[in-house]
């Protein structure tokens, strides 16, 4: 034969057969992102557009600038995709987004954003096909953002709140929590001011105003957070430190002195800290929560710090969450307890550890106590609310953001643990942790590895009883019990002095932590009279505490006792403090005792320094269009 020939003939067979195997390859590549895409979102997201079965954003490289002037942000995002291999399009999520370009590998394609929902605002439709790697969206935000505060001032400050689904209003993004990627950033701020980011930190202000950072782990997309204003940065540990205002670090850096203990104590508890730092960033009062759980950065509100530490149980929270929620990680927000609940369990332990049992069961019988009371709050009105598994679609997420979530969790899980006993239980919660890592967890994946691995015999089923905590109303009847001597001497106390056995000046003020005297306050009975409120505030000087909680406690009994000496301090306090866990209750308070018109012409002036989670609130609540 001729060799000519042969060789031809060798050539084309090697050349059929490099096609075949890229083919295979290919086809098992498609293969993988097809089941990996699967993978990626078990249980249905009501509040986001997105369709990762389709495409599915992997890693963000996010390019911005930040305007305060303007109360803008204009960036481009790109995100690097996994696209299955009939994939036509990728779907974000905008809320008051202004597109102005968007490109698939490097090419302009048409784009179309659809009709806007309720809480859900618009989805934005990107083409792309089963070979796409990269798509990059140039955008600027809103000046009302509903994530972004521009705190206005001598030192402008903006920060950023993006759960439940405000990621979505000041960046395209995939927002779900069963969705996660890796990013980089690249933000070019107000020179004198410092950038922060959930990822890679600076601790000095760079001359420029540019800044870089890098998250390697993989997060979703509402731990997505900026901050910017003139902030330092101050050292507590190894690990840990802290980032406030001038006029703040000295007492932040008191304040959080103890983190590194608290870091090492969950160590201790469920293994390796997986984020390399913990850092704390006190933000503005306007802040709408008392802490957010950012990774790396825990933004915290400054009304936690009392120059005393007495409140660093909202530290053990966040911290617990680089555990459960940031490590493992609600799917969709009908599952939110599954973050809360297992959070608030663990910053117990951590109490408990660092501080004592007797300190971590004082702030359990508290939360017993709220909990008692929101569950007969919302069980008058919609009783589904108690389910510890949610329905909210066709709602805001924030609804389900209740005591519920975190307490009826928190005494679901500790009933597990009594049932079968704290070592086996910490084995059990440390396994889970590690095997789902940066990954996602809904209900009944949850159930299903709780019976396969924990909750195994009949008896152990029986005795906690998963239906009735998980999908039934209310407060099941094999709550936990739990017990504090020292709440039951406060309690004793406070019989005493309303049935006056014993004088405003012999009660032990002196000597109580904070959790007594917010246990005194907030079970007066709301018939105490103004004249009684006197006597305690001559006493003991309430209404100049430092401590917001104690503070908290005492102005909203000062509105149902219509103590009036209070008034300037509750003025001047629901002016400065946008923490939503005291404005509802204080603003509810006026208008139960006919004090609308109080309520009303505070808000008016106060309205303007809130987040929009909690004008979102207040508005209803005072019934303003």
């Amino acid at each position: 034969m001729n060799p000519d020939f042969m060789r031809y003939f060798y050539t084309l067979l090697a050349f059929a057969l490099i096609l075949a195997s890229i083919g295979c390859n290919q086809a098992i590549e498609n293969s993988r992102k097809s089941q990996a895409i699967l993978e990626m979102k078990r249980a249905t997201d009501f509040h986001s557009y997105s369709q990762p079965e389709e495409a599915v954003v992997t890693h963000l490289n996010w390019n911005a600038s930040v305007n305060f002037e303007d109360r803008i942000i204009r960036a481009t995002a790109t995100y690097d995709i996994d696209v299955s291999a009939t994939a036509e399009r990728i779907l974000l999520d905008c809320v008051d987004l202004t597109i102005e370009a968007v490109t698939v590998d490097g090419e302009s394609v048409d784009w179309s954003l659809g009709p806007e929902q309720p809480f859900i605002g618009q989805p934005l439709s990107v083409p792309v096909n089963g070979a796409s790697k990269r798509i990059s969206i140039q955008y600027a935000s809103s000046p009302s953002a509903g994530a972004l505060l521009w705190v206005e001032g001598a030192q402008p400050f903006l920060f950023t709140q993006s759960q439940a689904i405000l990621a979505r209003t000041w960046i395209p993004c995939q927002d779900s929590p069963g969705i996660r990627f890796t990013y980089e950033a690249h933000v070019d701020v107000p020179v004198g001011t410092m950038a922060l980011m959930s990822a890679t930190n600076p601790t000095v202000q760079s001359a420029d105003g540019h800044y870089d950072f890098r998250m390697d782990q993989p997060i979703p997309s509402y731990l997505l957070a900026l901050a910017v204003g003139n902030v330092e940065f101050r050292s507590v540990g190894p690990h840990t430190g802290v980032y406030a205002v001038p006029e703040l670090i000295d007492a932040a850096e008191y304040e959080f002195g103890e983190m590194e203990a608290l870091l090492v104590a969950a160590e201790n508890l469920y293994g390796k800290y997986a984020w390399e730092r913990y850092d704390l960033l006190v933000l503005p009062a306007a802040f709408p929560f008392g802490g957010m759980e950012n990774p790396r950065l825990t933004f915290a509100t400054p009304t936690i710090i009392a120059g005393d530490r007495s409140l660093v149980s909202l530290v053990a929270h966040e911290l617990a969450h680089s555990w459960s929620g940031n490590l493992v990680t609600n799917s969709t927000w009908d599952d939110f307890w599954l973050n809360e609940g297992f959070t608030v369990y663990f910053e117990q332990r951590i109490m408990e550890a660092v501080f004592g049992r007797e300190i971590s069961e004082m702030l359990a019988t508290l939360s017993y106590q709220g909990l008692v009371d929101e569950v007969d709050e919302i069980m008058d009105t919609n009783p589904d609310d108690t389910h510890l598994k949610l329905h909210l679609q066709n709602r805001n997420p924030d609804d389900g953001m209740t005591a519920i979530a975190y307490d009826k969790g928190y005494f679901f899980i500790r009933l597990i643990e009594e049932t079968v006993g704290r070592e086996g239980f910490d084995a059990f919660l440390k396994a889970y942790f590690t095997e789902h890592a940066f990954t996602v967890m809904d209900t009944d994946r949850f159930i299903t590895y709780l019976k396969e691995n924990l909750l195994n015999t009949e008896d152990r089923l029986m005795a906690v009883n998963l239906d009735a905590w998980i999908f039934g109303a209310g407060l099941p009847e094999n709550c936990p019990e739990v017990r504090s001597e020292r709440i039951e001497q406060v309690d004793a106390n406070l019989t005493a002095w309303e049935a006056n056995q014993i004088g405003t000046e012999e009660l032990p003020w002196a000597d109580w932590v904070y959790q007594e005297r917010y246990r005194f306050l907030s079970n007066l009975d709301d018939s105490t009279s103004a004249v009684r409120m006197k006597e305690l505030d001559l006493a003991w000087s309430i209404s100049s505490t430092g401590n917001n909680e104690v503070l908290f406690a005492w102005l909203e009994q000062s509105i149902r006792s219509t103590y009036s000496p209070s008034y300037d301090r509750l003025e001047n306090f629901l002016i400065n403090v946008g923490r939503r866990k005291f404005l509802t209750p204080l603003y509810r308070a006026m208008i139960e005792t006919d004090q609308k018109e109080m309520a009303l012409a505070i808000y008016k002036q106060a309205r303007p320094n809130y987040h929009s989670v909690a004008t979102g609130t207040m508005d209803e609540l005072l019934e303003i269009e």
